[in-house]
């Protein structure tokens, strides 16, 4: 049996993504988001390379700043491991549910990360590598997670991917730099075009990013 997410009342919510917006500031040197355009009526499937704890902070705050703003989201919700569920049960209460891979209970939750995104101002974020890897990998190597849910999304959503990089350069302090892509919507899925399209912007904004070697 899968761990549902029960969101807390909006206002406590939003009050929550400002609070972390003004540690962020205190915190980093720069938050720079690479946006893209944001479609209105759609949910949003929102992905995001996973190499550390604050993921599923900067992704809150990328949600805030750069869709919220253009299109207002009715929910917020994350996909996270069970046993982190379990240790963390107020995880529930900020729009995480669980996940547990290999077990019985998977298409439970990728079927309900579907019903969620069948809504149109919801988003649902997900890592889908699975595991936490270096920010510095080259190739994003994707669980089929995805591959499972976009099919059973009734209505319409947004694929969103981002590729998130921490560097200091002069600071004491990191930044953060999202670069986001626009995959298309569920209607015009597929999910090796996907793989490729994401792995091609993840390169490129590593070239930006710093000075890009071929070893």
């Amino acid at each position: 049996m899968i761990i549902k997410a029960k969101l807390l009342p909006a206002p406590i919510i939003k009050a929550t993504a400002y609070f972390l917006t003004w540690i962020f500031r205190k915190r980093f040197n720069k938050m720079v988001i690479n946006e893209i355009g944001i479609k209105k009526q759609h949910s949003y499937l929102l992905m995001c390379n996973h190499f550390s704890f604050w993921d599923g902070f900067w992704a809150a705050y990328l949600c805030l700043h750069a869709i919220h703003k253009k299109q207002e989201m009715t929910g917020f919700y994350i996909m996270v491991l069970k046993k982190q569920m379990q240790m963390n049960p107020w995880l529930r209460y900020f729009g995480c549910f669980s996940v547990a891979p290999g077990t019985s209970t998977v298409n439970e939750s990728l079927s309900y990360a579907a019903e969620l995104l069948s809504k149109p101002g919801n988003l649902v974020l997900i890592f889908p590598q699975g595991n936490l890897e270096s920010n510095h990998v080259r190739d994003i190597v994707m669980k089929d997670g995805i591959n499972q849910i976009v099919p059973q999304i009734k209505g319409d959503c947004q694929l969103i991917w981002s590729s998130n990089f921490i560097e200091y350069f002069e600071s004491l302090k990191p930044s953060v730099y999202f670069n986001m892509l626009d995959c298309g919507t569920n209607h015009h899925f597929n999910f090796e075009d996907t793989k490729s399209k994401i792995n091609s912007h993840h390169k490129a904004a590593m070239k930006k990013q710093f000075r890009f070697t071929d070893d």
